[in-house]
């Protein structure tokens, strides 16, 4: 599920795909990653995915305040997840299970390993002014007009996208409204400008996003069940590289770590909506760091 894509500075970089903020992108490791242990976490990050983005960059924070040396690689999923299984990467902590990333999951399965959910709020939606005239998918073909005729998707590779195209649209008869998908930034800034105008506006979305806590929008309700259940974010390392002794404290870590919504919201907010054009989200995650103090110190503990 592609995301807004790393701060105005990386909004480019992947239609959803934020930049590394000033660790060096790689899509599938290299000779630089880290092989594990001695202090070094290689952390495989998926582009543009911002909740990932987030912990990612908070967790390269952290541990580096703990003394290890961290090293964020920013990649597509399916070279993450490739890269994880040959330990070119050690962690990556964006998985979504049991649907969106369960490929992933089954195809490497016998070197990777689950260190735990540390969010159990996600899920897809198509969202809508607060302030709409409908409440429902099942409204929303005869309510089109009111949308201009158009929902405003985020980029076309996109497994939000699909899951539009193969099970939102059929399911609610959608076809005769016009889909676009040129790229999350792009379905923000239509989003931004019509809630500033107070015009009606559907656009594909996901929890955890910033998007709730910057715009007055709300779900529509989706009572055909086509965006699926809930899912779950989880934490995945190397098989090898999870069970070395070496590691076993950064493991005990992130097998702890747990992060609701609403707090993920606010990191989030604070990185890609408050602050953008940065390069170097470091003096963000400082600043709310300090503010949460007593969340980050219980990371390591």
């Amino acid at each position: 599920m592609s995301r807004l894509f790393k701060s105005a500075a990386a909004l480019s970089v992947a239609a959803l795909a934020l930049t590394a903020c000033g660790d060096s992108e790689d899509s599938n490791g290299g000779d630089d990653a880290a092989a594990g242990g001695n202090g070094e976490v290689t952390i495989g990050v998926f582009n543009g995915w911002e909740e990932g983005i987030a912990v990612s960059e908070l967790w390269a924070y952290v541990l580096e305040e703990e003394g290890y040396t961290v090293d964020l690689q920013y990649a597509d999923p399916a070279p993450v997840y490739s890269g994880l299984a040959t330990n070119d990467y050690n962690v990556t902590l964006d998985a979504w299970l049991p649907v969106t990333h369960a490929d992933y999951v089954e195809e490497y399965a016998d070197d990777i390993a689950d260190l735990g959910a540390w969010n159990e709020e996600s899920s897809l939606h198509f969202a809508v002014n607060e302030d709409a005239p409908i409440e429902s998918l099942d409204e929303l073909a005869e309510n089109a007009d009111a949308f201009n005729n158009q929902i405003i998707g985020i980029d076309p590779g996109a497994g939000l996208t699909q899951i539009t195209e193969n099970e939102v649209i059929p399911t609610y008869g959608l076809e005769d409204m016009e889909y676009t998908t040129s790229g999350t930034p792009a379905m923000l800034q239509e989003l931004k400008s019509a809630t500033e105008a107070g015009e009606n506006i559907v656009v594909t979305l996901w929890r955890p996003h910033w998007a709730y806590d910057a715009f007055p929008i709300r779900d529509l309700e989706d009572p055909e069940g086509a965006l699926g259940d809930v899912e779950y974010l989880h934490s995945y390392a190397n098989a090898e590289w999870a069970t070395d002794e070496a590691n076993a404290e950064v493991v005990g870590w992130l097998e702890n770590f747990k992060m609701d919504s609403e707090l993920l919201y606010s990191l989030e907010n604070e990185m890609f909506n408050e602050n953008q054009d940065v390069d170097d989200y470091r003096p963000i995650i400082e600043e709310w760091a300090a503010e949460n103090q007593e969340y980050v110190d219980g990371l390591t503990q």
